[in-house]
């Protein structure tokens, strides 16, 4: 697919999505945000692709929030709306792909781009990135998830804080409060990004979505998830990922596992 403001690589296994509006700090607009799902939904589907990574073009920003032009004069009910589509078709489906997803944070990830990267399975950062949700400061508060992500990752406290003041935290205040995992300088971002995701590749495909959709559980209300877990490690032992991943252990080989 052509994308106008996405650029789409894949090698070695992983698909890697570049937000490409530079001129707008890869501003988050309704096409965009439907240009992310398409592109999300196309690499998951594809049975070569194994983690996908989601970045910024240029040195300057992630995401550096919304396009507030688009939005500005919306109504009650159209402000409703456009967080109900984003959230459905973007940032709970990122959350829910079986496709491991990584978000390399460069620059600043605000607003809208902290709520993307927070959607991401995990997230890291180069030292140059700055993270907050300041939309209080514009008379709203997030509206793709960040009320509800960030103090699953944060805490509570950190996230009221971050959310009421509508400040930016640096890479390593997001790190030590559990926002992002590593911290790299900006020019080693993606090698490491990839590093990270050749490490996962290693693994069950069928595995890791199962895991992902078990550990997501937790955080849905009504859904025990712990009883997730059961039935997806009973699941496990249907497929052929699991039967060759024990064979190659007790024959002290490595694993060739085929995603099925």
């Amino acid at each position: 697919m052509n994308f106008e403001n996405l650029i789409i690589t894949t090698e070695n296994g992983i698909g890697q999505i570049t937000i490409n509006r530079p001129s707008k700090l890869n501003a988050l607009n309704v096409k965009t945000i439907q240009e992310l799902h398409d592109a999300f939904d196309n690499l998951n589907e594809n049975p070569e692709i194994k983690v996908i990574i989601i970045t910024g073009e240029g040195e300057k920003a992630f995401v550096a929030g919304a396009d507030i032009s688009e939005f500005a004069h919306f109504t009650i009910e159209e402000g409703a709306q456009l967080a109900a589509q984003g959230q459905e078709l973007l940032f709970d489906f990122v959350e829910a792909l079986k496709t491991p997803v990584i978000a390399a944070v460069n620059g600043f990830a605000l607003g809208g781009g902290l709520e993307l990267a927070m959607s991401c399975h995990f997230r890291i950062a180069s030292d140059n990135a700055k993270m907050g949700l300041p939309e209080v400061s514009l008379g709203v508060i997030p509206g793709y998830g960040g009320t509800q992500r960030l103090p699953q990752l944060v805490g509570k406290g950190r996230a009221m804080e971050m959310i009421m003041t509508a400040g930016m935290i640096d890479a390593e205040t997001a790190k030590n409060y559990g926002l992002i995992n590593h911290v790299v300088p900006q020019a080693e971002l993606l090698e490491f990004t990839k590093g990270i995701a050749s490490k996962i590749m290693r693994n069950s495909p069928v595995a890791i979505g199962k895991a992902i959709k078990a550990i997501n559980a937790n955080y849905k209300n009504g859904v025990n998830g712990f009883d997730t877990e059961i039935r997806n490690f009973g699941k496990c032992f249907g497929t052929e990922d699991f039967k060759e991943g024990t064979s190659a252990f007790l024959e002290k080989r490595k694993a060739d596992f085929k995603g099925k």
